[in-house]
């Protein structure tokens, strides 16, 4: 329940929905009767924060526990934030109106760099000390994961524990773990260095790093029985994992406003850009009749009428047609729409467009990622442009009018004639439709080509490659943008700053976290929005703190080097890692998963399509 205080301001800012609480089965339980309160922190809008899959699964499994209670937080837009310091209110949780300082744990999930700042933001509101070593007492415990804790270290010093890997089972390890040392009275010390004892959590302030006189890392030591290297946490049974049979249903519109269905973790492709394709490797699938089941119960209790199947590239899915088939049965008749994101160009079949053309007809969006072959090759793209020309032929056929191609501009050796071939794959898709015997007479077709910059990420194996400088991408996209030469085609690109600054913290060390407290001295947050983001303010507090961002972002590593993620162990061999990117030096390419096993070391955790039969 929100205070009467809070509710005086509500008409004083521009989405009091935000703020307010009380949703449809939102949780709310007496905190008297609870062993730990836990503040589930997204560091971003209430729209982002709500549509995000992760939250609501942990949101759920927390609170199905009698003894945890588990509330939702979100980043207050600068309206909000006015209002709050103005009146003297904290940052609160919207089910019970407590502050953030009311907590046993405050939880941040770390799904983009760009909002780290906003980390350090939430804490200041919720009267929450920034610096773990300035919160002693064991409580107001701060930790974090997500894909972005893979490399924690921009974050040591704020962030007590991380969680690395897939929460689940080692979040509650972790909440049992903190209720026994409350009983015994133990110290936080004493709590974080148990904690450290459990796989999948990682307590930086238990390690101390060493540099190199040119900036390198010389060593990072474990102390007070740490272990070496923290191994990640995967959940092999996805059958018998918890899933929410209910979610929050939001009471503004949200980014992502409908039902959402996980039917596989990992990827089998290997794109060697793609972080999220090898930090949750190996591909595990859920059974059809789970999903169905997931799905079909969704949204009689929330009343969504779309249900997303939510994976990295749904038509890997080794039972996609059994599954839309299943999910038809009633989906049609309950006229409920079946969102199939992340469809790979190679996996979309007659089968797949027959099922989704019942319910749905918008756009279509694929990811060539790259306008050239040699450069999808380089990249492990395994598409082909006949590929692509199938598919739109195969849609354009089936009634579709409109698509989106995704890709990236800055992939390593990368050169103009590769970016001039984004436009020239384009245009062939506009011909293609034209070409299309079924398609809609008298109708036009629109394709949009989308570019975002790259930024190179820890465990790939583009890894050590620079990122190209802020000037030579945005070379590149006015090339692009100049290849361009029909008016059936739009052009989308990212600010190259962003990214910049993006990959500086993504490859980046501890050393940041002075760059991170200055930034919050200065007011920065919200630096995922382009309303928000200054270059200048960055390059300022890049300044002002002795930092070379060029250092983390546009230096190419070698192989030898220490990174700063390498005691962080995500089950992939480092050594797979330096062939895949010496593969990508020669325009080498990699069978993906189901066709050739590649020895990148997943097939440690004894499960998933490193056990399948080929």
């Amino acid at each position: 329940m929100i205070s009467r205080d809070v509710e005086k301001i509500l008409l004083k800012v521009q989405k009091p929905g935000r703020y307010t609480g009380g949703e449809l089965n939102s949780v709310v339980k007496d905190k008297d009767k609870v062993d730990v309160r836990f503040a589930f922190c997204f560091p971003d809008v209430y729209e982002v924060g709500m549509s995000h899959l992760g939250m609501k699964i942990l949101y759920g499994q927390f609170n199905e526990r009698e003894d945890i209670w588990c509330e939702r937080v979100f980043a207050p837009w600068t309206d909000m934030e006015e209002q709050m310091r103005k009146n003297n209110i904290p940052l609160y949780a919207l089910e019970s109106g407590d502050s953030l300082d009311k907590f046993d744990f405050i939880g941040f999930t770390l799904q983009y760099e760009l909002s780290f700042t906003n980390i350090l933001y939430m804490l200041e509101l919720g009267n929450i000390p920034l610096l773990s070593k300035d919160r002693t007492d064991l409580f107001n415990i701060v930790v974090a994961g997500g894909p972005c804790a893979c490399n924690p270290e921009p974050l040591a010093d704020f962030i007590d524990l991380f969680f690395i890997g897939e929460g689940e089972e080692v979040d509650l390890e972790v909440m049992d773990l903190y209720i026994q040392c409350k009983k015994n009275n133990e110290t936080k010390q004493q709590f974080l260095e148990k904690a450290a004892q459990i796989q999948g959590v990682y307590v930086p302030a238990l390690y101390d790093v060493e540099y190199n006189v040119d900036g390198t890392i010389k060593s990072f030591m474990p102390k007070n029985n740490a272990p070496a290297t923290v191994k990640k946490r995967i959940i092999t049974d996805l059958d018998n994992l918890y899933y929410p049979d209910n979610f929050v249903v939001p009471s503004i519109e949200i980014v992502h406003d409908r039902a959402m269905a996980e039917i596989f973790r990992g990827c089998i492709r290997g794109c060697r850009f793609c972080q999220a394709g090898f930090l949750y490797r190996p591909v595990r699938e859920k059974s059809p009749d789970v999903i169905d089941r997931q799905c079909h119960m969704l949204c009689n209790n929330t009343g969504y009428d779309e249900v997303s199947l939510s994976s990295l590239s749904s038509s890997d899915y080794t039972k996609i047609g059994e599954l839309l088939t299943n999910l038809t049965k009633w989906s049609k008749d309950e006229n409920v729409s079946i969102s199939l994101p992340s469809l790979r160009v190679d996996g979309f079949s007659d089968e797949i467009l027959s099922k989704i053309k019942a319910v749905r007809k918008s756009g279509l969006t694929f990811a060539p990622e790259a306008g050239t072959q040699r450069l999808r090759d380089v990249i492990n793209k395994n598409v082909t442009e006949q590929e692509l020309m199938s598919t739109c032929s195969t849609a354009f056929n089936g009634g579709w009018t409109t698509v989106k191609l995704y890709f990236m501009i800055g992939l390593p050796t990368e050169t103009l004639d590769d970016v001039a071939g984004i436009a020239q794959l384009g245009q062939k898709v506009v011909n293609a439709y034209y070409n299309a015997e079924n398609r809609q007479k008298g109708k036009s077709v629109k394709v949009t080509l989308s570019t975002a910059s790259f930024v190179p990420k820890p465990f790939t194996p583009f890894q050590w490659f620079p990122q190209d400088t802020m000037e030579s991408l945005r070379e590149k996209q006015m090339h692009l943008k100049d290849s361009i030469t029909t008016k059936k085609i739009n052009y989308n690109y990212h600010d190259s700053s962003t990214s910049f600054v993006e990959a500086v913290f993504a490859r980046g060390d501890r050393r940041l976290c002075k760059a991170l407290l200055k930034a919050h001295e200065k007011g920065m947050i919200f630096d995922g929005w382009g309303d928000f983001f200054s270059l200048d303010k960055w390059l300022d507090v890049f300044d002002e703190c002795g930092i070379d961002p060029a250092f983390y972002a546009n230096r190419q590593r070698e192989f030898d080097e220490l990174l700063p993620w390498d005691h962080i162990d995500y089950g992939i061999k480092k050594s797979f890692l330096i062939e895949e990117c010496k593969k990508a030096y020669n325009n080498k390419t990699t069978p993906n998963c189901r066709q050739k096993c590649s020895n990148c070391g997943a097939a440690q955790w004894k499960r998933g399509v490193c056990f399948e039969k080929r």
